[in-house]
């Protein structure tokens, strides 16, 4: 009898909740929880070895190993999201996908009725986990353009000459260090401000302290 049991239990699939995703929901805003709900059950059902997961402080589905897709709730609307929806076939989650509306590609959800009906998201979600059968990737992404040069205006060039020991830590500044400080200087809307920033610039520059030094965690 307990063999028979056991040979009956492995018919059914159990679906494994993640503990971090049920506190999720529980602490989301009393419209969202319904729309959560029923998106991780939609997800369940269609793809019976979904994995759940904690990523970027929002829920996400996994199969076979690559995201699926993911929900979220803010204070007054929820999403979900597609990982390959400009892979897929419905032209409104190809468009959402290129400006990550909402960080979802179904809009604002504030309610179940905003929500496709339960057909189209299942359809969905079987087509994304398509293509993950078929091992299509997204597309890489494309490496940044090489750094340009900076180019230190005159003024700021002769400043630095004048005050050595900011000349010699500036030189030894990474781009990003130097481009801060340049573009704070070069935006001043006048000659006033644009010397007052200046001399903040090399004043720090010489203690070896970036543009932003005064929000930087110790």
């Amino acid at each position: 009898m307990v063999f028979d049991e056991f040979l009956i239990f492995q018919n059914f699939t159990v679906a494994i909740k993640e503990e971090k995703i049920d506190a999720y929901i529980a602490r989301s805003a009393e419209f969202a929880k319904p729309i959560l709900l029923h998106i991780r059950e939609l997800v369940h059902k269609a793809c019976p070895d979904v994995e759940e997961k904690m990523k970027w402080s929002m829920p996400f589905f996994d199969y076979k190993g690559e995201m699926l897709c993911h929900m979220a709730s803010f204070k007054q609307h929820a999403v979900m999201g597609f990982w390959k929806a400009s892979l897929m076939k419905d032209s409104t989650l190809v468009e959402n996908a290129k400006s990550e509306t909402a960080m979802g590609h179904l809009g604002k959800i504030t309610s179940l009725k905003d929500l496709p009906s339960d057909k189209k998201i299942t359809g969905w979600i079987k087509e994304a986990m398509q293509l993950t059968d078929k091992g299509i990737k997204l597309p890489a992404k494309p490496k940044p353009a090489a750094i340009k040069e900076l180019t230190v205006p005159d003024y700021f060039t002769k400043a630095l000459t004048k005050n050595k020991k900011a000349k010699q830590v500036f030189e030894k500044f990474p781009p990003s260090h130097k481009k801060e400080y340049l573009m704070w200087i070069t935006d001043a809307k006048t000659e006033q401000t644009r010397n007052k920033r200046m001399a903040s610039a090399l004043e720090w520059i010489a203690d070896g302290k970036g543009r932003n030094w005064k929000y930087e965690k110790k």
